[in-house]
């Protein structure tokens, strides 16, 4: 996978609100869809980059013009 900015390599999960990074003891790093426990539509650990997702939300902290 090519270096860059998450947002980048990863598609939309970057900016997700569902996605939860995890890491192993050995240093690789998954993307967790946190749809996937109550919808099981959604895959647990998506193929990358997501360029499309129907349960795609903004996370918070990444909108535009955010006093946080």
């Amino acid at each position: 996978m090519s270096q860059g900015k998450p947002e980048t390599t990863i598609g939309l999960c970057g900016q997700c609100r569902w996605m939860r990074k995890m890491e192993s003891d050995r240093g690789s790093v998954f993307y967790l869809c946190q749809r996937s426990a109550t919808d099981p539509t959604f895959p647990k650990y998506p193929r990358l980059p997501v360029l499309h997702c129907r349960g795609y939300e903004l996370e918070e902290s990444t909108h535009f013009g955010d006093s946080k």
